[in-house]
């Protein structure tokens, strides 16, 4: 296992086989690439020969190391091929028969010091290495697709494995240009361990008709900067590919998010695998399109039907900085602002820190004085409720507390005019409850903005089974009037953001927890691997552990999963006062401003 991994047969050139081969003959290596389908084998060379031509337009590189890179990827049809290979990488379909049969077969043909490598990242590394005469020499590499652009992967090690096999194969992936990361061998590894129990979760809630696809999709990505949202990124994986990850998740775990979502086994079964097949969860030009077009469930621009009530005027109640945020929001797009907080100093700093937002934005050229000015002159600040008299709606940004809330919805039904819309930004708490505290619970709607306001575009919508239609309306309009993305929702736990986000952050803890992996490796695994703008640990520490935890309960109570229980190690760091960067320390600690 010293020798130089110079040679390298990749065993399967379908997508990912293709991008693999394709990294590895830019290196430098000598690529033997291997299918018994001649069809895919062409393909293979074609689409090697249309990325190095783009590579010499773009000046990437010279037209002479095209031609290195060219003859230096050779296919052929037979597995004995492979003979001269240091390194063996198979990427043949996700089935224990298959992949056993192929490692039997390669040690007749490989030296006893080859090193064979699965592609897999569902099946079990260990049970594949069994197969083999040498199962020392027997590990994971899972590349992430595109190959050639992914940074991650996922070096696998077996209990079987030799210590210098692993040393080769993460030195490779360093030399390829990419970010290895040791992980042990259980079903999904890190990143796509993480990945498919919340896009299982995405397809659960879709399939319940709690969301559409499109605002489903639409939230993950605007609520948390995501490429992709998950109902489009199963599509994109393949809807068969995601059962296959998610049942060998489910028989190791027993975890009942790991179950794959019945709408995933009936999409398969009726041939709607995804983009490859022209339909899944959404509809295709064609087999391999990425350009979706309309179909029946796509909304209509017409839909909505029924006319909101007229906004002139909105009262934001709060002091804090989402209240400021929203208020800014609402006054950045014409409307008469009352901030109103508990006294009239709390009103003023809050109007104040609206005004040292429109400041910066000045001193970056986003905007004039003059229309800082403007803005300002919008706002209102006072010290009391009762300045919401003639509000046409009201938004509450207050203290996450059910009691807190109701008490102050009360206070708003006594203070605004009939016909004002009453809404909550609550991100945990019944909207219902809140609701009932008045009594004009048809007027009550969810409005949860995210922080911060100003920056992030969406708007989650929730109505409850009591809120009037031109209530629901009225907000959807001036959502788009404020230049956010309005997505609609039913008044449950998390509603779509967060019910889909903290039990991935929840998983995220339990893998520290079970010494799996580190903080720092999950981090990587799902920056590189996921394309998330931030790792799950970053972001925890970022939210706050208290109000991670908070939300855990929450949707723990609701739900009565027990795969959602929060972590034990998330409830030790909150009971010890590490609640992230605000304190100086949750999962890292930080310098003390």
């Amino acid at each position: 296992m010293d020798t130089p991994l110079t040679t390298i047969a990749v065993v399967g050139l379908g997508t990912m086989g293709t991008g693999i081969s394709e990294v590895l003959a830019r290196a430098g290596h000598e690529v033997i690439g291997i299918d018994i389908d001649d069809a895919a084998a062409r393909q293979a060379v074609a689409a090697l020969e249309a990325a190095t031509a783009r590579a010499v337009r773009r000046e990437r590189i010279t037209q002479e190391e095209r031609g290195d890179v060219l003859a230096r990827f050779r296919t052929f049809g037979d597995l004995r091929a492979a003979a001269e290979a240091e390194l063996v990488i198979e990427v043949v379909p996700e089935s224990y028969e298959i992949k056993q049969q192929l490692f039997r077969e390669l040690d007749a043909i490989v030296s006893p010091t080859a090193i064979l490598a699965t592609g897999t990242n569902a099946l079990s590394v260990t049970r594949l290495a069994a197969e083999s005469q040498h199962p020392e020499r027997v590990l994971g590499l899972h590349f992430f697709n595109p190959a050639p652009v992914m940074k991650l992967v996922e070096v696998v090690s077996s209990v079987l494995t030799a210590p210098p096999a692993v040393e080769a194969v993460t030195e490779l992936a360093r030399s390829l240009g990419k970010e290895p990361v040791a992980v042990g061998d259980r079903p999904g590894f890190v990143a796509d361990g993480l990945l498919f129990g919340y896009l299982n979760q995405a397809a659960a809630m879709y399939e319940a008709n709690y969301a559409s696809r499109e605002d489903v999709d639409a939230a993950m990505k605007l609520g948390c900067g995501l490429p992709m949202g998950p109902l489009a990124l199963l599509d994109l994986i393949g809807i068969d590919t995601a059962r296959t990850v998610l049942e060998a998740m489910y028989s190791a775990s027993h975890d009942r998010l790991h179950a794959p979502a019945p709408i995933l086994r009936q999409l398969s079964e009726a041939g709607l695998t995804g983009r490859k097949s022209g339909r899944g969860f959404y509809t295709y030009e064609g087999s391999g399109s990425q350009t979706v077009v309309p179909d029946a469930l796509t909304p209509r621009e017409d839909a909505g039907a029924v006319t909101g009530r007229t906004v002139r005027s909105v009262g934001v109640a709060g002091s804090g900085t989402m209240a400021s945020g929203i208020a800014e929001v609402f006054a950045k797009a014409g409307y008469d602002v009352v901030l109103a907080a508990r006294s009239q100093e709390k009103a003023d700093t809050a109007k104040g820190r609206i005004a040292g937002s429109l400041e910066r934005s000045v001193s970056k050229g986003r905007l004039t004085a003059e229309a800082r000015d403007e803005i300002l002159a919008r706002i209102t600040a006072a010290g009391s409720l009762d300045a919401f008299a003639d509000v046409d709606l009201a938004v509450e940004a207050v203290a996450e507390d059910l009691a807190v809330k109701q008490q102050l919805f009360g206070t708003m039904d006594k203070v605004c005019k009939p016909g004002a819309v009453l809404a909550t930004t609550t991100s945990s708490l019944p909207v219902v409850a809140i609701a009932r505290a008045t009594s004009r619970p048809q007027d009550v709607i969810g409005m949860h903005f995210f922080n911060p306001a100003p920056a992030m575009k969406l708007v989650e919508v929730v109505r409850t089974v009591l809120t009037a239609d031109d209530v629901h309306a009225t907000v959807r309009e001036v959502c788009v009037r404020v230049r956010k993305h309005p997505v609609d929702c039913g008044d449950r736990a998390g509603f779509i953001v967060n019910a889909l986000l903290f039990p991935y952050l929840n998983n995220a803890i339990k893998m520290v927890e079970e010494h799996y992996a580190s903080l720092d490796d999950i981090d990587a695994a799902m920056k590189l691997g996921g394309g998330y703008p931030m790792g799950p640990f970053e972001l925890l520490d970022v939210v706050g552990l208290d109000v991670s935890l908070a939300i855990e309960k929450v949707l723990h109570n609701e739900f009565r999963d027990p795969g959602l229980a929060p972590a034990p190690l998330l409830e030790h760091l909150v009971a010890a006062g590490c609640l992230g960067r605000k304190t100086g320390r949750g999962f890292r600690e930080y310098a003390r401003r």
